[in-house]
C-alpha cells in the first residue's frame, strides 16, 4: 500500500553530504581565490545532482534494484561483465578511499583547531581515534542514531553560514553574475572539478538507489521520492552557495591561504565573533565523523550489488568491504599531509570518477525492466549533458596536470 504522508528520505542524506568537510573546505577556497565567479559550477552541480538522483530514485522505487546490482545484471557478455565490474569496483574503491581520507582529515582539522595533540609513531592520533569511533559504530550497527545527532550539529554550522551570508551583505550583482554567467579564470579548473566532486558524489548514486528501494516499493510512491529530492538537494545547494559567497566577501583579494579551521573561521566571525573557531571546529568534526561512517557503508552497499554479496550489515564479506575503505581512509589521513590537501584531492578524484558512474546509470535507466518509467528523451539529453561537461572538465584538468594544455 502506498504511503500517503511525505517523510524525509534518502535525499536528505545526500544533501547532508554537501555540507561535509569537503564542501566547507572547497567552497571556502573557491570563494577566497575566485570570488563569486565559480558559483555557476555549484548551480550546475545542484542541477546535475537532482537529475542523477532522480534517476537513482526511479531505479530503486520502480526497478527495485540498486545501481551496483543493475550494472552486474545488465552486462551479458562475460568478458565485458568482468571488465565493467573491475572498472566500477576500482572507481568506487579509489574514489571512496580518497573520500574517506578527506572525511577523516576534515574531522581531524576540527580537532586541531581546539587541541594540540601529540602523534603516535608518526601516526595522527585524532585520525586513529576517529577511525576507531567509525569502526565501533559500523560494527554495532547503531550508526543511525549517532548520525542524526551529528547531522544536527552540521546543520547548526550551516545556519552560521546562512546568517553570516545575510550579515556580510554580499554584492548581489556579482553573486548573480557568478551564478548565471559561466567563466573559468586561470588555474580554476581543478577548483570547478572539486566543487562538482563535493556535490555530485558518485557513491551517493549507489547509496540512494539502494535506500530508495527499501523505503518505497510502488509506482505511486515515486512522487514522494521525487519530492524528497526536490526539497533536500536545493537546500543543500543553497548552503554551499552561502559558504562560497561568505568566503568571497571575507577573503577575496586578501591573498590568504586557507590551510586550517582557524582560517575558515574568519568567514563566520561576523555572526559568532570569538566563538567562530569553535563553531567551525565542531562542524568539521561532526561532518567528518558522519561522513566517515556513511562512506564505507555506501561502498559496502555498492560493491555488494556488483559482486552479488548479500546486503547483510553483519555478514563477514559486507564488513570486510567497509573495513578496507575505513582502514585506507585512516592511513591516508595519517600520512602527515595537510588535511586541506587531502580533502581537496578527494573532491577532485570524485569529480574525475563521476562520468564513469553516471554513464552506467544512464545505460541502466534506458532498460526495459523500468517500463514506462525508463528515461525519456529529455532525461537522456540532460544526463548526457552532465556526463559530457564532467568529461570535458576532467580532460582539461588532466591535460593541465601534464602541462599539455
Amino acid at each position: 500500500m502506498a504511503k500517503s504522508k511525505f517523510s524525509i528520505g534518502p535525499a536528505a542524506l545526500v544533501a547532508a553530504a554537501f555540507i561535509g568537510p569537503g564542501t566547507v573546505t572547497v567552497a571556502t577556497k573557491a570563494g577566497a581565490n575566485f570570488g563569486f565567479s565559480l558559483l555557476w559550477a555549484l548551480l550546475f552541480s545542484v542541477v546535475a545532482t537532482i537529475i542523477l538522483q532522480e534517476m537513482t530514485a526511479r531505479l530503486g522505487v520502480i526497478g527495485q534494484k540498486g545501481l551496483g546490482q543493475s550494472i552486474r545484471e545488465l552486462v551479458k557478455n562475460p568478458l565485458l561483465k568482468v571488465l565493467s565490474v573491475i572498472l566500477v569496483v576500482s572507481a568506487i574503491i579509489i574514489g571512496n578511499a580518497a573520500y574517506e581520507g578527506g572525511n577523516i582529515a576534515g574531522a581531524t582539522l576540527g580537532v586541531q583547531a581546539v587541541w594540540n595533540y601529540p602523534s603516535i609513531a608518526n601516526l595522527d592520533l585524532a585520525a586513529l581515534l576517529i577511525g576507531l569511533i567509525a569502526f565501533i559504530v559500523l560494527w554495532t550497527g547503531s550508526y543511525r542514531f549517532i548520525e542524526k545527532i551529528l547531522i544536527a550539529v552540521v546543520l547548526l554550522m550551516s545556519v552560521a553560514f546562512l546568517v553570516t551570508f545575510v550579515i556580510t551583505k554580499p554584492d548581489l550583482g556579482a553573486l548573480f553574475k557568478g551564478l548565471l554567467v559561466p567563466s573559468l579564470p586561470d588555474s580554476a579548473t581543478l577548483t570547478v572539478i572539486a566543487l562538482i566532486g563535493t556535490t555530485v558524489v558518485p557513491y551517493n548514486l549507489f547509496l540512494h538507489s539502494s535506500s530508495a528501494k527499501k523505503k518505497w516499493s510502488t509506482p505511486e510512491e515515486l512522487s514522494q521520492a521525487r519530492q524528497d529530492i526536490y526539497i533536500s538537494i536545493p537546500l543543500g545547494g543553497l548552503i554551499s552557495i552561502a559558504i562560497v559567497s561568505t568566503a568571497a566577501s571575507a577573503f577575496f583579494g586578501s591573498q590568504l591561504e586557507i590551510d586550517s579551521a582557524a582560517d575558515m573561521a574568519k568567514s563566520i566571525e561576523p555572526a559568532f565573533g570569538n566563538l567562530a573557531q569553535y563553531m567551525i571546529a565542531l562542524g568539521l568534526f561532526a561532518a567528518g565523523i558522519s561522513s566517515a561512517i556513511t562512506a564505507p557503508l555506501a561502498s559496502a552497499y555498492a560493491l555488494s550489488g556488483l559482486l552479488n554479496i548479500p546486503e547483510d550489515l553483519k555478514s563477514r564479506s559486507f564488513r570486510l568491504i567497509w573495513l578496507v575503505i575505513l582502514v585506507v581512509g585512516v592511513a591516508v589521513a595519517s600520512l602527515g599531509l595537510k588535511p586541506v590537501s587531502v580533502i581537496w584531492f578527494a573532491q577532485v578524484a570524485n569529480g574525475l570518477l563521476l562520468p564513469i558512474i553516471a554513464s552506467f546509470l544512464l545505460w541502466a535507466m534506458n532498460q526495459g525492466f523500468l517500463g514506462q518509467h525508463k528515461n525519456n528523451a529529455w532525461q537522456n539529453v540532460l544526463g548526457l549533458l552532465v556526463v559530457i561537461v564532467s568529461i570535458i572538465l576532467g580532460a582539461k584538468s588532466l591535460l593541465s596536470a601534464f602541462e599539455l594544455l
